[in-house]
């Protein structure tokens, strides 16, 4: 039985590592033939924002800490923060801004696929489902990854979209994202029982026991999550509050009075 779960885990490890290898290299093909289109429109930080997205992708699902997954909670809990948390916004940031229309999902339901993929996956017989089954764990993964990149799209906006949300909402959009890591974290860290059986009967690593694992989990994700979403939300509210926001907002204001006024004026040039 452990070495048919050895068998799954290399193969999911196989496959997380092709995916991030291809993904990589159709990513700097792209790259490279933009810049060499576009020159200096292009800034070259953006390309080391996708590749540390994809390393954090890794240490995730294919590095030495997914061998740690089944053992200590904590391990999983980073796995879980690195997908949602630290992933999608750095990927989402490496990719190069072109002037194209995009139409996605309402922010609210990025927001609820997001919360409702960390609630559904930490109830006890579901968590429980990923552990013991290869093939949902993978499922896991994958959700956590397109669940993240869902919620931080209208955050870091990476190409325009058809229907702009307003930008002041996000600091709310953020502030409600906190909620559900809150309530599940702070569960996690101040109740005195363990919560997944399967770990009570783990070796004992790093020293710590099985409820100790449980609530360093939990404070690990309470901290990371939250000071993740304070940053966001600090370089946000410094955006909206620099001269030159205030000078993009209101360009559009000023041409749409200016094409009213073009309108008016043919109209009594006709009727003349």
């Amino acid at each position: 039985m452990i070495s048919h779960i050895h068998l799954h885990q290399s193969a999911s490890e196989t496959f997380w590592i092709s995916a991030l290898i291809f993904t990589l290299l159709v990513y700097l093909r792209g790259w490279l033939r933009l810049r060499r289109h576009e020159h200096d429109n292009v800034e070259s930080w953006r390309a080391g924002s996708f590749v540390l997205g994809l390393l954090f992708v890794w240490i995730a699902t294919a590095s030495p800490l997914a061998e740690l997954d089944r053992e200590m909670l904590t391990a999983h809990m980073v796995k879980h923060v690195l997908l949602m948390t630290l992933a999608p916004p750095t990927i989402l940031l490496g990719t190069p801004r072109k002037p194209r229309a995009f139409r996605l999902l309402h922010p609210a339901l990025s927001w609820f696929a997001a919360a409702g993929t960390l609630v559904v996956w930490h109830i006890p017989s579901v968590f429980m489902l990923g552990m013991q089954s290869p093939m949902w764990h993978g499922i896991e993964q994958a959700s956590f990854l397109v669940t993240g990149l869902l919620f931080w799209w209208p955050v870091v906006r990476p190409w325009p979209r058809v229907s702009e949300w307003p930008e002041s909402s996000i600091l709310l959009y953020l502030f409600l994202a906190t909620l559900p890591c809150d309530i599940l974290s702070g569960f996690l860290v101040f109740c005195d029982r363990v919560v997944y059986p399967v770990f009570l009967s783990s070796p004992s690593s790093f020293g710590f026991s099985a409820l100790e694992d449980q609530q360093c989990a939990g404070g690990l994700m309470w901290t990371c999550v939250t000071l993740v979403y304070l940053i966001a939300g600090a370089v946000f509210t410094a955006r909206l509050l620099s001269p030159h926001q205030s000078e993009q907002l209101a360009i559009p204001q000023f041409d749409s009075r200016r094409i009213a006024v073009r309108r008016t004026d043919r109209r009594r040039i006709e009727a003349v």
